[in-house]
């Protein structure tokens, strides 16, 4: 069953196995490991628990010196232009679309930030139609989009009639393919909304409890292996809502610097002191809870009320995966709380789809507080929170998300209910485990080709989440047109939302995707990573097929994965 990691007094955190005599130091790289346990996890040695115990290792790879130069020197140039053209409109030689103030409001207090608002009229403006492009069809593997045009240079769209057909789905969240309208699979929601209606107009503590809702929050704590849970209408508010309830003023939260904003306002609306440490790095992480436990409160150095870890399973902008072993490990070793996210992995990651805790065999009691959402491989809307029925309890009477917000839409609840039960093989067919297996094996694969290509992307070879470093403010741009323009919808990230030499584009994989789709966006992004120069990547990867063994505690399935032989290029 799950097995637990045993904290060992060490700074460098070894974690050893039970079972076995390996031992896995990890580095002081952050997100690499040291080059025995690399070479020894991607040539399959070593037996299977262990290959299932820990993660495979994540790519991080910098970009050459002069990427960082040119990405600093087009910002410098597109910031100068926008001064220019902040003098044109000031004497009146170019007209400004964006709010301001009103000449007879001049004297009070400034309802509109003139330099906060800099970013937006002269730089996103510019590009503003790389973004809320309008889809008008089901959000499958493929699309279709609304064509759109601007007299305006972005600052208005009007739309042409036409529509740009069948284009290759490569952004939603959709990970298992559940975001469908086959009739046969949406007959039970079909059927809900017939009994129940569209929405209930109460909270759960009113008149909105429904009998699908316990069915749904005993369904997911099965699901989960916990004792119990409890599901909201709304993924962003499962986090804000909840932190403030969990924690408040004398606690301690130790955040990861990469956490999602849901997170962050949860933890800013708590009261407690954050504190942040360094992206899955564990000795930042434990240089903080070893300061927290000896020296306590700032001035009065009274122990913290609480000590909370709060991490993601998966990061959406990175793709990396959480180091969790290790942070289970620090967590009992100082006795601190641990609030996992698992918004992007649960469903997407392990062997039969139950996110970070399985893909480690940890066992899920080591959570504290375990937290995801439906909106993405569920393909519907709301959050739930997991854990101990104490937990539970506490949040149905304390939690504001609980309290005041309206319960979730029938349909929605029997579409969770319907792709669960479908991954659990409750409903007699295996379509969900399937469905697993085939995100697993589109992950693996379009990875691999991108490295071989010479891109650089971020993050765990198991993550679906799968980013390629643009950099340069033109190619982000540049890129993200020219792959509409071969009808392949993607999104692409920049500043402020990623680093300013980080800027990115966002594949994020699907099991409905085909080997023909995928291998018709790896064809057109080799010939525009030739055509933008975007292969950055110093590093040689040659293709090697593999047999690798994945064990689960009930079958035993043998898939052939490509593994990569690394060289790198002085």
């Amino acid at each position: 069953m799950g097995r637990t990691t045993a904290p060992v007094p060490n700074e460098h955190l070894n974690v050893q196995l039970n079972g076995n005599n390996l031992k896995y130091a990890i580095c002081k790289e952050n997100g690499y490991y040291n080059k025995e346990q690399k070479n020894s996890t991607e040539n399959g040695a070593g037996p299977p628990s262990s290959q299932k115990r820990f993660q495979r290792p994540e790519s991080f790879e910098q970009a050459p010196m002069y990427v960082a130069v040119m990405t600093y020197l087009g910002f410098g140039i597109v910031t100068l232009f926008g001064y220019f053209r902040d003098f044109l409109r000031a004497v009146g030689l170019e007209k400004c679309h964006i709010a301001k103030e009103r000449e007879e409001q001049k004297d009070f207090v400034p309802l509109y930030q003139d330099f906060e608002n800099f970013y937006t009229r002269n730089l996103y403006m510019r590009v503003r139609d790389n973004w809320n492009r309008p889809i008008c069809s089901l959000p499958g593997p493929v699309f279709d989009v609304m064509e759109r045009v601007s007299p305006d240079y972005n600052w208005t769209f009007r739309l042409t009639g036409k529509t740009i057909d069948n284009v290759i789905n490569m952004g939603s969240y959709n990970y298992l393919g559940f975001a469908e309208n086959d009739a046969d699979f949406m007959k039970t929601v079909a059927d809900r909304t017939q009994q129940y209606g569209l929405g209930v107009c109460s909270t759960r503590q009113e008149m909105g409890n429904l009998v699908i809702h316990g069915e749904l929050e005993q369904l997911v704590a099965t699901f989960l292996g916990v004792e119990s849970s409890m599901a909201m209408g709304m993924g962003f508010a499962t986090n804000s809502m909840n932190i403030p309830a969990l924690v408040g003023k004398g606690c301690l939260i130790l955040s990861d610097e990469l956490n999602h904003t849901s997170l962050i306002l949860g933890a800013r609306l708590s009261g407690a002191t954050i504190r942040v440490f360094k992206h899955n790095n564990m000795q930042s992480l434990e240089r903080l809870l070893r300061e927290a436990v000896c020296s306590g409160q700032p001035r009065t150095h009274r122990p913290w009320k609480k000590i909370m870890i709060m991490v993601e399973g998966i990061y959406s902008m990175e793709g990396s995966v959480v180091r969790l072993p290790d942070i289970v490990a620090l967590k009992k070793k100082y006795k601190a709380y641990l609030y996992l996210d698992e918004a992007h992995s649960i469903g997407a990651v392990g062997p039969t789809g139950r996110g970070v805790t399985e893909l480690f065999g940890l066992d899920p009691s080591d959570i504290d507080v375990m937290m995801g959402t439906f909106t993405k491989s569920f393909g519907a809307a709301g959050g739930y929170i997991a854990g101990k029925k104490e937990l539970v309890d506490y949040l149905r009477s304390h939690s504001h998300s609980a309290v005041y917000a309206s319960a979730m839409s029938p349909p929605i609840t029997e579409q969770i209910l319907r792709a669960m039960k479908c991954i659990m093989g409750l409903d007699g067919t295996t379509v969900g485990q399937a469905r697993v297996h085939q995100l697993a094996e589109n992950t693996r694969y379009f990875r691999s080709r991108l490295q071989e290509m010479g891109f650089i992307i971020y993050g765990n070879d198991d993550s679906p989440v799968v980013p390629i470093l643009l950099y340069m403010p033109g190619k982000v741009v540049a890129f993200s047109r020219a792959m509409l323009e071969r009808k392949i919808g993607v999104v692409v990230v920049g500043f402020p939302a990623t680093p300013i030499t980080e800027a990115r584009a966002r594949f994020c994989l699907s099991a409905t995707h085909t080997k023909a789709m995928l291998d018709q966006v790896l064809i057109d992004l080799n010939q525009l990573g030739d055509d933008l120069c975007l292969k950055f990547s110093r590093r040689k990867y040659s293709p090697r097929p593999q047999q690798q063994q994945h064990n689960n505690d009930d079958t035993t399935t043998t898939t052939t994965t490509q593994t990569l032989s690394r060289t790198t290029v002085s």
